[in-house]
């Protein structure tokens, strides 16, 4: 089959070195002119009680497109059947669409939805399109930047950035932004919000459901600079369902029965992420009201690693996958399974790791691994110089290194 991609050619011939002294002036100037303080609010809440559900493309832009399919029309699709799904299965949710017809919406307007409507969660929904037809599978993305793929996640963000090329008023909203500059790209993708751990963990889900239950292949969760993702306040993905441009992967995107499996995949992977999050809030709240009742006001510790005598002092990413009242043998028949097991003792309870990573991405890996040996609670801790600290802190940690 041709396939007829109506996508600009968007990529730079010219794949030179960056200058990051460039790259920096361009994310203080976009800090300093797009992000007013109400688009960094914290998200507030123990519950995930609203998502916003975005159908990618639209209108005048419909994506990627074949001679058969059109990005937008299956985006809408699986976007109204993940919804609906939702909607019937978890009353306390609200659910918002960016669209539900075939309309065009600036990439903007989707953030700011999202936003408006103190949303716990945003969705984006595409298909993936590529010169060469051998390639599928799906992947998840969140906002970011990953050095071992920035050049292959900088080729989709382009991709997925070029709707503002259709934007009336996009220099208004978007300033000197060029969606066909690499610089522009990197840029964007610095801008490392506090969701990132909540993202990647939910871009996991995302892509576990997909391998499992739908039986694709999974390119698995990265990490590139999406336009749409870049004013949200919330833990937010891009998801890339499969690609277009290979045949096998077009027919089953465009059926009914692929679109329907893909939809509940996400759910699915909506609802675990939904009880986990809920389910980890509840525990600290419970465990911080225990405290404010039966002890006398003091100044807070910090987590401390346990044996501090064998804490590496530079910033490692852990998997926290179980915690005891008492402590427990670190050869724990419970924690067969796994390797590199330690622990740290916090507020009476102690918590017990896996592993040990210098980047977060690995540590969501073996994340994913940890729970499927039945710790479906897993969530990825970062510690710095013996003392467990925000991942999102960790982060800016690891930029400031490079």
């Amino acid at each position: 089959m041709d396939i007829f991609l109506k996508v600009a050619n968007i990529v730079p011939k010219n794949q030179n070195l960056i200058n990051l002294k460039r790259i920096w002036i361009i994310t203080i100037v976009s800090l300093a002119i797009f992000l007013p303080n109400q688009w960094i609010l914290a998200q507030k809440g123990t519950k995930i009680t609203t998502v916003v559900i975005d159908a990618g493309h639209g209108g005048k832009d419909p994506g990627a497109s074949t001679k058969r399919v059109k990005e937008k029309d299956i985006a809408l699709s699986v976007a109204l059947k993940v919804g609906g799904y939702i909607e019937a299965q978890f009353k306390d949710v609200n659910v918002i669409y960016t669209r539900k017809t075939d309309r065009f919406i600036p990439l903007y307007e989707r953030g700011e939805i999202a936003n408006k409507n103190n949303a716990d969660l945003f969705i984006s929904i595409h298909c993936n399109a590529n010169n060469s037809s051998s390639i599928f599978g799906s992947e998840t993305y969140v906002l970011g930047i990953e050095e071992k793929r920035t050049k292959l996640n900088m080729n989709v963000a382009m991709m997925e950035n070029a709707a503002i090329l259709l934007e009336e008023d996009a220099s208004e909203k978007y300033g000197d932004f060029d969606p066909t500059s690499q610089e522009a790209i990197i840029g964007l993708s610095l801008f490392q919000n506090i969701y990132l751990d909540q993202s990647l963990s939910f871009a996991s889900n995302v892509q576990q459901q997909f391998t499992e239950r739908v039986g694709r292949k999974d390119r698995s969760v990265h990490q590139a600079g999406f336009l749409v993702l870049w004013k949200t306040a919330m833990p937010s993905v891009l998801i890339e369902l499969g690609y277009l441009s290979n045949p096998n992967e077009e027919s089953f995107l465009a059926s009914e029965k692929g679109q329907v499996y893909l939809a509940s995949a996400i759910y699915r992977a909506f609802k675990d992420y939904k009880l986990e999050f809920e389910k980890e809030n509840k525990a600290y709240a419970y465990r911080a009201e225990a405290l404010n009742q039966n002890q006398p006001e003091q100044v807070q510790e910090k987590e401390v690693i346990a044996d501090t005598s064998t804490v590496p002092r530079e910033l490692e990413f852990l998997v926290q996958f179980y915690t005891s009242p008492r402590q427990l043998p670190l050869n724990d028949p419970r924690f067969k399974q796994l390797a590199g097991i330690s622990y740290y003792e916090h507020n009476g309870l102690y918590k017990y790791t896996s592993g040990h990573f210098s980047r977060m991405e690995e540590a969501s890996k073996h994340q994913t691994k940890v729970r499927k040996q039945g710790f479906g609670d897993a969530f990825v801790i970062a510690v710095y110089q013996g003392k467990r600290i925000p991942v999102s802190e960790a982060r800016q940690i690891q930029l400031s290194e490079n």
